[in-house]
């Protein structure tokens, strides 16, 4: 008897997985919902909804490269310190000191190829049609999925408390200060008032409570690899599922008409 048929037979193959490999749809219909991996894909698709030429397989590229972000960026984790005093010495150790320092390199140049793929995913729904009924909500979770991916990349690029990255973010936080109705420099932030007081001041507006104070420092820093390790991946995390599981729910991938 082949090893597989018997290791298939033991009683720990059979309490992970219910089922059989499955010979026909039905079988296949009881695999795919018993499984925790596999229920949110469909049981069946078109043959030509899968065709490379149609998907550019943008999406599962996308997918791939946001668990390489992960996985490289858990690893980073163990050596990097969001102070000023470490910050910008433990990249430099990264790159010149850490055996596995490549993993820097991967989680950046992952990064950028991640924000391509999206972009790409997004472009390649619009040609199909892919975005209209019944797909129009997994369209509006792509769209906030697309947002959250180009957070990541600018909550990160704080991250190595280097020249480009102070100063890139100085820039991109004072444009927070002209968020309408949120920043103190945007249209409709001094019509904000309680008993004559302006609600919206450069100690509350939205470049503030991005940074932590009145300009790019430790608060910041602290509040961007929060950002960028903890609240964006797991918001990204949640969407990704739904996502995948609206797929199923709305007949799984289009195919060309």
């Amino acid at each position: 008897m082949p090893i597989l048929e018997r290791l298939a037979k033991t009683q720990a193959w059979k309490s992970l997985f219910r089922h059989p490999m499955p010979t026909d749809r039905r079988s296949r219909v009881q695999v795919m919902l018993s499984n925790f991996f596999l229920h949110v894909h469909p049981v069946s698709v078109r043959k030509q909804g899968i065709a490379l030429s149609y998907t550019w397989c943008m999406g599962g590229a996308t997918f791939f490269l946001f668990l390489v972000e992960v996985v490289t960026g858990v690893l980073l984790m163990f050596y990097y310190r969001p102070t000023l005093e470490h910050a910008y010495n433990d990249v430099l150790a990264l790159r010149d000191v850490t055996t596995l320092g490549v993993l820097r390199e991967l989680h950046r140049w992952a990064a950028h190829a991640m924000v391509i793929a999206v972009w790409l995913h997004m472009y390649r729904v619009f040609l199909t049609g892919s975005y209209k009924p019944p797909r129009e909500f997994n369209w509006v979770i792509g769209v906030m999925l697309l947002v959250l991916t180009l957070l990541l990349s600018f909550t990160g690029y704080l991250l190595p408390w280097d020249q480009l990255a102070v100063w890139a973010i100085t820039v991109g936080s004072n444009m927070a200060s002209a968020t309408p109705g949120l920043g103190v420099e945007g249209p409709g932030s001094g019509f904000l008032t309680l008993n004559g007081v302006k609600l919206i001041t450069p100690t509350s507006d939205a470049r503030y409570a991005m940074l932590g104070g009145a300009s790019v420092g430790e608060a910041a820093l602290n509040r961007f690899y929060v950002l960028h390790c903890v609240a964006i991946p797991l918001a990204a995390s949640l969407l990704i599922m739904v996502h995948f599981w609206r797929v199923r729910k709305d007949g799984g991938i289009s195919g060309p008409l």
